[in-house]
């Protein structure tokens, strides 16, 4: 598992003010037909063959995401 990237979003239930920044600029840039934007993070991790992914969400919820808020993907391989 060399390769492995955590993808950190927010909670649908929380308020996404870039996403709707974003959202609101779209049309003024020609661009239509977008219904909502969320923001995420996109971490890649570079680890040895040795980590497991339970060892990588544990990193990405201790350190990565905020749970409270946040929810995330691991994608290996």
């Amino acid at each position: 598992m060399p390769r492995v990237v955590v993808d950190v979003m927010l909670k649908p239930e929380i308020l996404d003010p870039q996403g709707q920044a974003i959202l609101g600029a779209l049309p003024r840039l020609g661009f239509d037909g977008v219904r909502a934007v969320r923001q995420g993070k996109r971490f890649e991790l570079d680890v040895v063959d040795e980590m497991t992914e339970q060892t990588v969400r544990r990193i990405a919820e201790t350190l990565l995401a905020n749970p409270v808020i946040e929810e995330f993907t691991v994608h290996t391989g």
